[in-house]
Order: C-alpha cells, then structure tokens, then sequence
C-alpha cells in the first residue's frame, strides 16, 4: 500500500476509536444534569444513584474521548502535514477555539462534578454539573463546525495556495453546518441512550439493580423514542442540503451511475465501479428522487456527472444501508419499550419494568449506536473524497512523505492499542453493571457546610 492509503486507514481508525467516547459524553452529561435535578426536587435517592452511578461511566468515556483526542491532533501534522500548512489559518483558530471554550471548560468543572458532593453546594454542585454538559456540546460545535468547512467551504479566499478567511461568520456557520450539528447532537442522544437502556437492562436481568437502575432506564427509553423521529427528519434535511452541495456524494451513496429523470431507489445490490452498475439490485421507481428532491419527476446528477472526482461508491453505499437500517431498528425498539413501559404503568399489574425478551433486547442494543455513528460518519468523510477541502485541495496533494513502511507500524500499533483498549472499556462497563454501588458515596467531613449552601 502507499503512503496515502495508509494514511487514510491510520486517521480513520484513529478517528473511529475516538468519535465512540464523545458521541457518548455529549448527551450523557444532559442526562446527568437531569438525574440531578430530579434528585433536589424530589429528594428521591433513586436519583442520585442514577447520577452517581452514571457519572463513573461519563468520566471514563471522557478520559478515553481525551487521549484518543490528543492522538488525532497530532496526526494533522504527522500525517497531513500539508493540510495545516494550506488550511492552517481556518482550521487552527477552530481547534483552537474549542480547547478555549469548551475542552478547558469540560476540564475545570468535571473535578467538581465528581468529587465535589459534600464540599461544595449543591447549587455549585449543579452548576459545575450544567457546565461540563455545556462544555462537551460546545466542543461538539466546533470540531464540527471545522469538519462542515471542510465539506462545504465558504467565508475564505485563496491567497499564495493558503486559505485565508475574509468573513468568519460564513466560516463557521457554512451551508451544511446546522444540518451536520443537529444530526450529531441527535446521534450522540440515541447513542447515550441505548447504552443507558442497555447496561440498566444488563443489571435488571442479572439481578444487580438499584432503585436508580429503574430511573435511568425509563428515562433513555423515553429520550430514544423521541430523537429517534427527530433524527430521520434531521437526516431527511441534511439529505437535501448534500444533495445541492455534494451531488457526487450523493449519487455514490444512492449509486445513481447516469444521471437520471425519476430516478428509482436501490434498496439492495452488489455495486459495480469498473462496470459503472449495481448488480441484483432491488429498485423501488421514482423513489429516490421522490426522498432526496421531494420531487418523483426530479433529475438526479448520476456518477457520469463527476470523472475523477467522486468518492468510492461501495464503502458509503454500503455504509449508508447500514445506518439507516440500524436506525430503523433503534426506532422500533424505542417505541416497543416505551409503549411497554406505558402499557405496564397504566395497568399496574406486577413490575413496571420490561419483559425479560425485552430487556435481552435492549441489552444486545447497547451499543448499536456507535454502529450507527460509524457508519454515518463513513459516509460523510469518505463521501469527501477525494477531496480534504471539498472542491479545493485534494486528499492527495497534503499526504505525508513519510515511508509507507513506517506508517505501516505505527497503523498496527494502534490497532493493538485500541482493539485492547475497547475491549477493555466494554469489560470495565459490564463489571460496573453487574457490581454497582448500592447507595450513593457517603457524604466527606463537612456535607452539612454544603447542605447549608456554603
């Protein structure tokens, strides 16, 4: 292999690994701030257990999310050297902006959100709680503001084969920006919540439930069944915006070969690059057009339309099905449960939690937001290609010239490094799972100075 293609399978697996914890943390802090506040206004100390429980799982996410983090950053320079030197002025004061705004924030306040029960009020309790929630969507903010440049770039002009911004408004907030945050902040609720509903129905079935394993686990279910929806039709929005300004990408992943008036949907099939077809494949008429145009008798521009500059067409055709079809599954499964939930609790026959096939559902669910994420998150970076700045500056004019053999090692490293490190994330979670604490941790020396609001 070459030194750009094992570049690219370096960064990916470095980016896969990290996009796992964040995806977690973005949402789960929210849920901590509302296991929170629940706890002060009902005093029930079912909520605090959720809070103290979930917290453990929210700190080891970030510390992973952190270290993988830094790896990441570094490989800008070592792997994509020419990257930071073309588009270092737009992408550094980005990266930059969010260790300022939000990676310092998460960092300062996370030491007080789980040490600082009986040392400080709860209102600085709850606090602290608020702004690591905040800190970690503000990240999100801008790392994907960055990446939306990236994809659809605006606000910049070219000057000595720099990019160089005139109006930081229009940097920020590109065209696909919007429509990429609220896809992300909505994957990283269904993520979180499925690993909630997952690891409280691990611990209902293997009898190592608290009071707030009960909570936690009416809560994600109820968090899952709402963003769901709100995520097909985040999806159905971003799915237009990519269509006017990615129309290769697009037709990569619907595997529109010709461009096409009323062009059918393929479900299923086999694509074909050197043949410029899809094999056995299953097409239902118009309706591609009908979804991406929301127009049956739209023209959709097919692969003819981009010689030389169109992503490969299997991996995100692929990887697209994959999504969506992991997303429908995670629907049916929320609006199950919730209505099991609901239908338990209005008849009020016997335990208000779920059937046992259903908790056994939920738990093999535990993780399938990280699949979705994946997958989606292949679509949009390898939909770029061949481009690193959509339009502009090709993946392969910035590739490092280190020798291929040398990132070959550092790759498997990595992969050693990484493959022990998720196993060793999962174990730790089932262990927790399985020997929760009981009650809350014992208020230190002094909790009645915090009760009072000193």
């Amino acid at each position: 292999m070459d030194a750009l293609l094992l570049s690219r399978i370096q960064f990916a697996a470095n980016i896969s690994f990290h996009i796992l914890f964040p995806t977690i943390t973005i949402a789960m802090g929210w849920f901590l701030l509302y296991f929170r506040i629940r706890h002060i206004k009902t005093r029930d100390p079912a909520w605090e257990e959720a809070y103290y429980f979930w917290t453990k799982v929210f700190a080891l996410s970030f510390a992973l999310g952190v270290v993988s983090g830094i790896v990441m950053s570094f490989q800008f320079g070592t792997n994509w050297p020419g990257f930071m030197e073309r588009a270092g002025n737009i992408a550094g004061p980005l990266l930059g902006y969010e260790v300022l705004t939000a990676f310092f924030l998460e960092a300062s306040f996370l030491g007080i959100m789980l040490f600082g029960r009986g040392r400080v009020s709860e209102r600085v309790h709850l606090a602290a709680t608020f702004l690591v929630a905040f800190g970690t969507t503000m990240s999100a903010f801008w790392i994907l503001s960055l990446n939306s440049w990236m994809q659809t770039p605006a606000g910049f002009e070219i000057a000595d084969g720099k990019f160089v911004a005139v109006d930081w408004f229009a940097v920020v907030f590109n065209p696909s920006f919007p429509y990429r945050l609220a896809h992300k902040l909505l994957a990283s609720a269904l993520t979180a919540s499925f690993l909630i509903a997952g690891l409280c129905a691990w611990q209902l079935i293997k009898g190592s439930a608290t009071g707030g394993t009960h909570k936690a686990l009416r809560t994600a279910i109820i968090a899952a069944s709402v963003a769901m929806p709100l995520q097909f039709l985040a999806g159905d929005m971003h799915g237009l915006n990519t269509l006017e300004h990615q129309p290769a990408k697009i037709a990569a992943l619907e595997g529109i070969w010709h461009t096409e008036k009323s062009a059918p949907l393929t479900l299923f099939g086999i694509p074909d690059e050197a043949a410029g077809t899809t094999h056995y494949a299953v097409k239902i008429p118009k309706m591609a057009s009908l979804i991406l145009a929301h127009d049956a008798d739209a023209e959709l521009k097919g692969l003819n339309e981009f010689p030389n500059a169109h992503p490969p067409v299997a991996p995100i055709f692929w990887a697209f099905r994959v999504m969506v079809g992991v997303g429908t599954l995670m629907l049916v499964v929320a609006w199950a449960s919730a209505w099991m939930l609901w239908r338990r609790r209005r008849q009020a026959q016997g335990s208000l939690d779920l059937p046992k096939p259903a908790l056994y559902v939920l738990a093999g669910m535990t993780f399938s937001g990280w699949l979705a994420t994946l997958s989606g998150w292949y679509v949009t970076e390898i939909g770029r290609q061949p481009f690193l700045v959509y339009g502009h500056l090709r993946t392969a004019d910035v590739v490092t010239n280190t020798p291929s053999p040398m990132i070959a090692v550092t790759l498997t490293a990595y992969l050693i490094v990484y493959g022990l490190l998720l196993i060793t994330y999962v174990g730790v979670l089932k262990y927790m799972a399985e020997h929760p604490f009981k009650h809350a941790p014992e208020a230190p020396h002094g909790a009645e100075l915090g009760k009072a609001g000193v």
